[in-house]
């Protein structure tokens, strides 16, 4: 078989991998940029982990060795300050030898001393030896020392055994715990690993530096997306060669002329429907301020007519029941005279539901100060009421009546859905803003539940609209079972024409 046969068939099977052909077809979307980045980032990475990894192992052998050298030399410390200890059978400074020299080596993890027959003379176990340890590592013929390894349940064991008087007098043996050296390694793996991380940081940087140099004609193209991003829709790009780039670049210029297009007509109906806004927001003011005028006249014709002819009948009718002499017709004009107080009572009570005088005589403060109170009495539901920066002036009328509506129709849906047992009302002007609160204790509901239903929520929607027609905002919080809390915002003047009255008042 010739090699381009062999070529050939080891690209036919190749294509037949789908694994292989998925690979190549997604290598074929990704970008130059990010070819180069991973590229970089790949050798970076491996070459740091081989160095990481190699520097690891020579630290770890290094340290060991060092271990070794010095459990070696405690080792033979602690044989030759025994050996004297030892010939005049003195076991318990012997014990105190092994006590102290643990005390004051933190890698070694425990002390024996075993004479010749093999009876362990002193250890530092405790009350408990373990008797495994005795055949863990011997001295054999003339060595200075013995070294082995094992495992225990607290880690690596690095035992060293060395012989005392040349083995005459026993074996001293030494276990040193690899836990510190293994911490140590680990440490320097860490320190190695940031380094290694600040390199592939470098070697990022520097790829980042050549993608942009290789990807100039795209970076132009990404230059003038931000100026369309910017609102500069007319902006256009300069094809320089029909590749991939150029016609990215004519699709792009035909995108900006679309938008530019979309742009015009867009601003031409922002524009007509600013226009219908204020048209219906005057249509608004001129059927709020009609509704005001129509409760004024009401009002003043309640008070001045009404009034006095009911006034004139109940007159009447006492000089006419003072006058009869049947107890029957005595009786019955009582009742009627009690019908007609109340009334008189009742008409007075709209009279200031309509349009309360003493809100156009005192201003706001007081105006709600009384309907707080009737509310009190009415309903029964404690309410607080709180007022700061009023003292000394009034806003305007335009602002006290749609504070004054405001609040009246807050706490109207607070006796009617509230079920409350207590309402906070804070009443704030400061800094050219005067702003209300209104806060209940009740159930709650669910605003945007609320307002979608048909036929319900035109009450937080006419409260809303009042907001609006003077600048102002209108807030609502409210969850089930947690209260509800209406907050009112208004840009806040001074009503020069009353301003002196309120303070004389």
């Amino acid at each position: 078989m010739t090699l381009k046969s062999r070529i050939k068939r080891i690209s036919e099977k190749s294509m037949r991998n789908p694994f292989v052909n998925y690979i190549k077809e997604q290598l074929r979307h990704v970008r130059v940029q990010y070819k180069i980045l991973g590229l970089v980032v790949g050798v970076v990475l491996l070459l740091s982990s081989m160095i990481v990894w190699q520097m690891g192992n020579i630290l770890t052998n290094n340290l060991r060795d060092q271990l070794d050298k010095r459990a070696v030399s405690i080792g033979s410390d602690v044989a030759a300050r025994a050996t004297n200890e030892l010939l005049i059978n003195n076991a318990y400074s012997v014990y105190e030898l092994l006590q102290n020299t643990l005390k004051n080596n933190e890698d070694v993890l425990y002390l024996f001393i075993v004479d010749p027959q093999g009876n362990v003379l002193a250890h530092t176990f405790g009350e408990a030896f373990p008797k495994e340890l005795l055949k863990a590592n011997a001295v054999a013929g003339a060595d200075k020392y013995h070294l082995t390894v094992f495992r225990t349940e607290v880690g690596v064991v690095r035992d060293v055994a060395v012989p005392i008087l040349n083995g005459k007098l026993g074996v001293a043996r030494i276990g040193m715990d690899e836990n510190g050296l293994q911490k140590a390694v680990l440490l320097m793996t860490w320190n190695l690993l940031l380094i290694a991380l600040f390199v592939s940081a470098l070697g990022i940087i520097a790829a980042v530096l050549l993608t942009r140099v290789l990807t100039q004609p795209i970076r132009e193209l990404v230059s003038l997306t931000q100026r369309v991003t910017q609102g500069e829709l007319d902006v256009q790009g300069m094809v320089h060669s029909q590749d991939e780039i150029g016609v990215l670049t004519e699709a792009f210029n035909q995108m900006t002329e679309s938008l530019s297009q979309n742009h015009r007509e867009r601003e031409d109906l922002m524009v007509e429907l600013r226009e219908k806004e204020e048209m219906r927001l005057q249509l608004l003011e001129k059927v709020m301020t009609a509704q005001e005028e129509e409760r004024k006249r009401i009002s003043r014709e309640l008070h001045d007519e009404t009034s006095q002819a009911l006034t004139s009948l109940m007159v009447g009718l006492k000089v006419l029941e003072s006058e009869a002499s049947f107890c029957a017709v005595g009786d019955r004009l009582q009742e009627m005279r009690q019908i007609v107080a109340q009334t008189l009572e009742e008409v007075h009570h709209l009279a200031r539901e309509l349009r309360p005088s003493v809100l156009d005589d005192m201003g706001l403060v007081a105006a709600l100060e009384r309907y707080i109170r009737e509310y009190e009495t009415k309903f029964g539901t404690e309410v607080d009421f709180n007022v700061t920066g009023f003292q000394l002036h009034r806003v305007s009328a335009a602002i006290e009546v749609a504070l004054y509506r405001i609040v009246q129709e807050a706490l109207t849906n607070v006796a009617k859905y509230a079920e409350a047992s207590m309402v906070s009302v804070l009443l704030d002007w400061r800094e050219d803003w005067v702003s209300a609160i209104v806060e209940d204790n009740g159930q709650g509901f669910d605003p945007l539940q609320t307002v979608v239903q048909p036929g319900r929520g035109l009450g937080l929607f006419g409260m809303q609209e009042r907001a609006a027609l003077l600048g102002g905002t209108f807030k609502i919080e409210s969850q089930k079972g947690r209260g509800t809390t209406v907050f009112i915002k208004i840009p806040g003047k001074m009503n020069q024409g009353q301003g002196k009255k309120e303070s004389h008042v």
